[in-house]
């Protein structure tokens, strides 16, 4: 147990320190256009990476679970018809609820 704290602490030192560095960075640096474009790009990928691990995997393994894979569609196709955010969401729970019932 007090080696998992010690880890929770490295990390949060780690965290700390990353955020240190962001806000002491000069403005040359971040007015780059790679580190811009970088900035821009890298929390979209995250998110996708999320969405991607709690879609399509299930207790530590592959799984095609119809019902999220439901939602996730119907989430894409409410954003290519540019929905607000509040429509995505809903269309997409909706959508995993309405699969969940009617596959049980």
């Amino acid at each position: 147990m007090t080696t998992l704290w010690w880890a929770i602490a490295a990390v949060c030192a780690g965290c700390y320190a990353l955020k240190l560095a962001g806000l002491a960075a000069p403005r040359r640096v971040l007015d780059h256009p790679v580190v811009s474009r970088f900035a821009e790009l890298v929390p979209v990928a995250l998110l996708a990476a999320l969405i991607a691990v709690q879609v399509f995997t299930a207790e530590g393994g592959l799984s095609a679970d119809p019902a999220r894979t439901a939602g996730l569609g119907a989430a894409v196709v409410a954003l290519l018809l540019r929905a607000p955010f509040l429509v995505v969401l809903a269309a997409a729970a909706g959508t995993t609820a309405l699969v969940r019932i009617f596959l049980g």
